[in-house]
């Protein structure tokens, strides 16, 4: 072939890589003018619409299913104070306050043994009394309410313990807890029973917003008719001393989590939960050392034994 034609092939070989370096010049402008601009932001996702606020009406039926479910679990719940008749109950739930119903329980049968009666408490003598309740806490407060106690049932009440209200929280160390303690177990009288663990589970239920324990119990005495009271005190207290703990709740092993609008503020992992639950729900004694008949658990140990 005739060497001109060579030529032109080296020229457009030569044309070709300038037009491919120029291309690449050309992108490599185009990726850092691409960098140097500002990101743009990503789309932020639209705001959930709130949940709707629960009615009351909702509120009220939800309580009373969880009622329901409650009984269903705790079939066998009763007052966990060993007492034979209202003055031991009376005295039994004096001794209760800033302690265990088991500390109390292990200390009222040497206590009993030796004074039976309002009588007999009231002539007892102060510092032999506060030793024997000493394991309970606050033994000086708690032997002057009981010596005052026993001495007013004496003298204004024959030496019987009154099945009113009104003269109940007369009494030396008596409260309104204390005295429907009493009116719900020892004289069939309708009560609730507005303690610590009562109080933390209404409102983590969402039953009340209130801290006060009479606006409480007035608020849970308008959703259950009167005939639940007491015994949905005893479901409460025994739900709360079981598995909805103060400080770490077995969320994860709660029987009526579906129905709690708190679920999720302690363990929620199932089998982690199932090591905080206490007493028969976690294989453990109770509180009592007679308990009632029908209790699924093992009855507690007397005051030194082991276990």
């Amino acid at each position: 072939m005739p060497k001109p034609a060579k030529v032109k092939v080296k020229v457009k070989a030569k044309a070709k890589a300038k037009a491919e370096e120029a291309v690449t010049v050309e992108e490599d402008a185009t990726v850092e003018a691409n960098a140097a601009k500002p990101a743009k932001p990503a789309k932020s996702a639209k705001p959930t619409k709130p949940a709707k606020p629960e009615s009351r009406l909702a509120m009220v039926r939800r309580a009373r299913r969880m009622n329901r479910e409650l009984d269903e679990v705790y079939p066998y719940a009763h007052p966990e104070l060993d007492f034979e008749n209202p003055f031991e109950l009376l005295v039994a739930t004096v001794l209760s306050a800033q302690t265990t119903d088991l500390r109390v329980n292990q200390t009222t049968p040497a206590l009993f043994a030796k004074y039976p009666t309002p009588e007999d408490m009231a002539a007892a003598d102060p510092e032999e009394l506060e030793q024997m309740i000493r394991p309970t806490g606050f033994f000086r407060a708690k032997a002057r309410s009981l010596i005052g106690l026993s001495a007013a049932l004496r003298d204004n009440f024959g030496g019987e313990v009154p099945g009113r209200l009104q003269d109940l929280v007369t009494l030396p160390g008596v409260g309104r807890k204390t005295a429907n303690v009493v009116l719900g177990n020892a004289f069939g009288v309708a009560g609730l029973t507005v303690d610590t663990h009562f109080g933390r589970l209404v409102r983590r239920w969402k039953w009340t917003e209130n801290e006060d324990p009479e606006k409480i119990e007035a608020d849970i005495a308008a959703i259950f008719p009167k005939t639940e009271w007491t015994m949905l005190s005893h479901r409460i207290i025994f739900h709360g001393r079981r598995v909805c703990h103060s400080r770490k709740p077995a969320c994860g092993a709660c029987p009526i989590a579906h129905l709690c609008p708190s679920y999720g503020e302690g363990e929620t992992d199932p089998e982690k939960a199932k090591k905080l639950l206490k007493y028969e729900m976690g294989g453990y004694p109770g509180q009592r050392l007679k308990p009632p008949p029908g209790y699924p658990g093992e009855p507690a140990p007397p005051l030194g034994a082991a276990g």
